[in-house]
């Protein structure tokens, strides 16, 4: 299979992304870069590029609700991509669980990637595992967390200064709202072909926010080792 036996002249191009000095640790985070290099786009951009005679799609920044239809539309009219090489700090969970699903229904083996240095955080989690086949280069990050849906602070506090029943309303609509999405993040890595254990054993296990203690950490990025564990990765990097 062509995609297949391009593997090797990519994972080349791949690691000369890789910059020779070890990235600096994350203090509160230590299983994380201190600086993810996951793409400063405010809206995820694809771009379509040639490497050693293979067609790789560059996806890079913020996953927002657009980026299923334009994925979809990109895939359309290049039918010879044979990898996607991902950096994002996530965004849109509904949309990252939609551009996955995208990716899988895509004709052949479509790889998907995280290149050496960069970093595949949140939503990006769901799009990378679309993949049929799915690699993380060595120095290449799969950052993951506990998927939330408080994070526009702006209407909780809006709603504590309405009142106590506000309040009680929105934080009622919030936990069935992240129920919701749990079950859709179960049933998505089923599909995907990942081990549920990866939301048990890891994602769960993160705190959403910050409290007080010695323990600041809201992130986790998984081992080479865990990531063949969990059936994250299913083909070397």
């Amino acid at each position: 299979m062509r995609k297949l036996t391009n593997i090797f002249a990519i994972s080349i191009a791949a690691l000369m992304l890789q910059g020779n000095a070890a990235p600096a640790v994350d203090p509160d985070n230590p299983t994380c870069p201190a600086e993810p290099n996951w793409s400063a786009n405010t809206a995820m951009t694809l771009t379509p590029v040639e490497k050693d005679g293979a067609k790789i799609l560059l996806a890079e920044g913020v996953i927002d609700a657009g980026l299923p239809d334009r994925l979809r539309k990109t895939l359309k009219e290049n039918p010879d991509i044979l990898e996607i090489w991902l950096r994002s700090p996530g965004g849109d969970a509904r949309a990252g669980n939609e551009a996955g699903r995208i990716v899988r229904e895509t004709s052949g083996a479509m790889i998907t990637r995280v290149p050496a240095g960069w970093t595949c955080f949140s939503a990006c989690n769901f799009v990378f595992m679309g993949g049929r086949a799915r690699m993380i280069d060595k120095g290449g990050h799969f950052m993951v967390h506990m998927f939330t849906m408080t994070g526009n602070r702006n209407a909780i506090d809006y709603s504590v200064e309405m009142g106590t029943d506000s309040t009680v309303e929105l934080i009622g609509e919030v936990e069935q709202e992240s129920a919701l999405l749990a079950t859709e993040d179960n049933d998505f890595l089923i599909r995907m072909g990942v081990s549920r254990k990866l939301l048990t054993d890891i994602m769960y296990r993160q705190k959403a926010v910050k409290t007080e203690g010695s323990d600041q950490s809201t992130r986790r990025c998984l081992t080479r080792e865990e990531a063949f564990k969990y059936n994250v990765t299913n083909i070397g990097g």
